[in-house]
């Protein structure tokens, strides 16, 4: 009789355990609503901010697509969409996949290429011809078919950072992800403990961390900000947009969890 007790007591206790325990989505905030494009604003090189040249940024079927049916050329109009808000210790997360071909003269290395900017300028501080926001990219890739390419690599545009302790001054850093081939969905999640670390997830999967994000005093869309700054680098906070970069592609799910600062 008193074993039969205990194994019922254990059974409620692991119930109400289970009922208590908060749901896995709990504090997540969703940035995109899957109707259209509110809390997002495209700025798109050689347009004034807000100007969607060839309804670039769009919705349909409950996805952000880029797309480019209205572009003969893609003569580098490189495009980024920023969300409203500010963040500085946060986790993000969505999906991305490749899709169709990609728009004539798009640059080669932009197949099937895009990316997650974090730690952004603001977009009004964005020249008109200005290519890409100063941040730190989660660089989003896709498989040609064949062969191996990483995605949730890192670019600099504009910045630097620190790994394993030294100063990384390279535009870009492979990750150690797998290849996605083809139109499927990869999921991304990006950790940013403000100026702490970064760390970036492939579909669960820690492919690359570092730290100390700061702006590259070399870099002549860096050298302003810097200035405006008085002369302070380090990085603790900024903005999130995604990339337009010539081949198109569709982002689903998108969320963010603010953290707390240490």
């Amino acid at each position: 009789m008193h074993t039969r007790l205990v194994a019922t007591l254990l059974i409620l206790v692991t119930a109400a355990s289970a009922q208590d325990k908060p749901p896995a989505d709990e504090g997540w905030i969703s940035l995109f609503n899957g109707k259209d494009l509110t809390g997002w604003t495209p700025k798109i090189k050689g347009y004034p901010l807000g100007e969607n040249f060839g309804n670039t940024f769009r919705v349909a079927d409950g996805v952000l697509q880029v797309g480019y049916e209205k572009y003969e050329k893609f003569n580098r109009r490189f495009g980024h969409i920023f969300y409203k808000t500010e963040y500085s210790h946060y986790r993000l997360k969505l999906e991305y996949r490749f899709t169709g071909e990609q728009v004539p003269g798009g640059p080669g290395w932009a197949f099937r290429n895009s990316g997650i900017m974090a730690h952004g300028q603001s977009a009004k501080s964005m020249k008109k011809d200005q290519d890409f926001p100063v941040s730190i990219e989660v660089q989003l890739l896709g498989g040609p078919g064949k062969g191996e390419r990483a995605t949730g690599n890192l670019c600099t545009p504009g910045t630097n950072v620190v790994m394993a302790g030294k100063l990384v001054r390279r535009h870009c850093t492979n990750s150690k992800s797998k290849t996605y081939h083809g139109d499927q969905w990869v999921t991304c999640e990006l950790e940013v403990r403000g100026n702490d670390f970064v760390r970036h997830t492939i579909n669960g999967e820690v492919v690359l961390e570092y730290s100390k994000p700061q702006l590259d005093d070399r870099d002549g869309d860096a050298k302003p900000l810097i200035a405006a700054r008085n002369g302070e680098k380090m990085l603790s906070s900024g903005t999130i947009s995604l990339q337009s970069e010539s081949h198109p592609c569709e982002f689903r799910n998108i969320k963010l969890l603010p953290l707390k600062a240490n």
